[in-house]
């Protein structure tokens, strides 16, 4: 019988690769059971694993009685303030446990925030002491920062009414023996890390990169007003012009009092004024001292020391400002839009951590368990506090006033050198050597 090799070739064929699949296949599975087990990757590193254990034993280390009461050192506010502030914005920065892993408590992260506000430390350095890591931290900082800006918003704020300006003017007058001043202004130069695609945006008189800290304060070293954001490369001149009360300050929208005299008998009408530097330009609202230099028992030497005195409230400010949260004595490395919410951040907290000075201070801004001021609210005589190097002036600008405007100050030179003169004199001039 003969056999067709044509019709039964593609049944062997077929029978052939079958039998060669199976080969294949059964040494693959001998190659899968001598190959060692793959080791799965850890949803977490062991360091992290830690939070829990490692926070509790800092806090009891830093929350103890006597001695071991720390807190404040590390925190920059006391167990009440810390509660207190823990208390408005937990509900927002809460998040839910997982089956993977647990989160990070609002109390660790308004600490965590807290804690960088208190140092400047790098995220990465914050990551190994919290146990946490650095991205977590980088979200963390900037959403407790918005959450502090928008519930401690009632601390930080502009008297609304003419008696509240007056108020503030008493207490200048009081304690800085300078009459109708309702504040002290000043800018700042806030050191950043150069931002990425910015040009010489940010780019600064100093050779730095900043952004720029306006800021209203009152006879206590309080914040009555802050503008943050303006970039470092703006002229001098057009800090305050495009700051977001110039145009209520023009328009007179502040309810600030109308002119009034010194003192009977005199006839000058005096406006209630801000007390700037040379960098700002002399108008009714703002009162700034005389240019050049002037001898010692001069009108205008001696308005210009008591003018200089008095403004010194908003240099003091800024100097308790970067001593108490030193992430302002180095560059902050941050863009510009975060770097202001830690800017603002740190000046709310710096009223509430003064609030009892505060001229509309009442029982609603203390904490509740709050019943007697906290050493950290006692008003120290400071007579002056070093600017850190990341905190830089601007400079002053030549601009003329108006012929009224020279005649008021002047005669408020003559008011405080005849009625209110000095108890010892004043040193002569000296001109820095060439």
């Amino acid at each position: 019988m003969d056999i067709d090799f044509e019709e039964i070739a593609p049944a062997l064929a077929e029978q052939v690769a079958t039998l060669m699949m199976h080969l294949i296949e059964d040494e693959e599975e001998e190659e899968e059971e001598s190959r060692p087990a793959k080791v799965r990757r850890c949803w977490t590193t062991d360091l992290f694993l830690e939070r829990e254990d490692v926070w509790g034993r800092l806090l009891e280390a830093i929350d103890g009685e006597g001695p071991n009461y720390r807190i404040h050192d590390f925190l920059r506010l006391d167990r009440e303030e810390f509660l207190h502030i823990l208390s408005l914005i937990a509900p927002k920065i809460c998040r839910e446990n997982t089956n993977m892993r647990k989160a990070i408590t609002p109390k660790q992260r308004l600490a965590i925030a807290l804690r960088y506000l208190a140092t400047g430390d790098s995220y990465e350095s914050l990551a190994y002491l919290f146990r946490v890591s650095s991205r977590s931290v980088s979200h963390i900082v900037q959403e407790v920062c918005s959450c502090l800006i928008q519930d401690l918003k009632e601390y930080v704020k502009l008297p609304s009414s003419a008696t509240e300006w007056l108020k503030t003017s008493s207490a200048f007058e009081e304690k800085w023996n300078f009459p109708h001043a309702i504040a002290s202004i000043d800018g700042k130069h806030v050191s950043i890390k150069a931002p990425s695609n910015s040009g010489s945006q940010f780019f600064n008189y100093k050779k730095t990169f900043s952004i720029v800290l306006l800021a209203m304060v009152d006879a206590n070293y309080n914040f009555l007003f802050v503008d943050v954001g303006c970039q470092g490369r703006i002229s001098d001149g057009g800090v305050l012009a495009n700051s977001l009360i110039y145009h209520k300050l023009e328009r007179n929208e502040l309810n600030i009092p109308p002119p009034e005299i010194l003192q009977v008998p005199y006839q000058i009408k005096v406006p209630y004024y801000l007390l700037g530097d040379q960098a700002f330009a002399m108008k009714e609202y703002c009162l700034r001292p005389f240019g050049g230099m002037h001898a010692a028992d001069s009108v205008e030497r001696h308005f210009n020391y008591r003018h200089s005195r008095a403004r010194r409230t908003v240099e003091n400010a800024f100097g308790i400002l970067s001593q108490v949260f030193r992430v302002f004595l180095k560059p902050i490395e941050l863009e510009p839009p975060v770097a202001e919410k830690v800017v603002l951040a740190a000046v709310y907290l710096h009223n509430f951590r003064r609030r009892q000075t505060l001229y509309n201070f009442s029982d609603a801004l203390l904490p509740p368990s709050t019943s007697q001021p906290s050493s950290s609210m006692i008003i120290e005589e400071l007579d002056d506090v070093a600017t850190p190097a990341s905190m830089l002036p601007i400079p002053a600008i030549p601009i003329r006033p108006t012929r009224a405007l020279q005649n008021m100050r002047t005669h408020v030179a003559h008011h405080l050198k005849w009625n209110d003169p000095l108890s010892y004199p004043l040193p002569q001039p000296r001109r820095a050597a060439q």
